[in-house]
């Protein structure tokens, strides 16, 4: 893949990632201001449901995707030395798998509930 295509990807990718989120967020927020869940069992119950479980899933995924692509290119414009480079991006590549891990079972469990 040449340089080029790479980027434009991974621009296309936080675009993408940006517009989900924002459509997220006001999905969230029409919700909470017109049908509040009153109680933990209520909004468990809301989560629960596979379109909404599924649009929580992505939104992690997506946030996650988003992320990776904007602290990347700021450690790889930032960060001079090679090595430091690479622990990095590692430690935020292993942060971030383990936030998205952690949040996908957490939505498996509340739906399984």
């Amino acid at each position: 893949m040449s340089r080029p295509a790479h980027g434009l990807n991974t621009w296309l990718l936080q675009r993408v990632s940006a517009l989900y989120l924002a459509a997220f967020v006001v999905y969230l927020l029409g919700h909470f201001l017109l049908d509040s869940p009153a109680d933990y069992v209520q909004w468990r119950t809301w989560v629960a449901q596979p379109l909404v479980s599924t649009a929580f899933g992505v939104a992690a995924v997506m946030l996650v995707a988003h992320v990776w692509v904007g602290v990347r290119d700021v450690i790889m414009d930032y960060v001079h030395s090679l090595s430091l480079r690479m622990v990095l991006l590692a430690a935020v590549a292993f942060g971030l798998l383990v936030s998205v891990l952690w949040t996908l079972w957490v939505l498996v469990k509340v739906v399984s509930l």
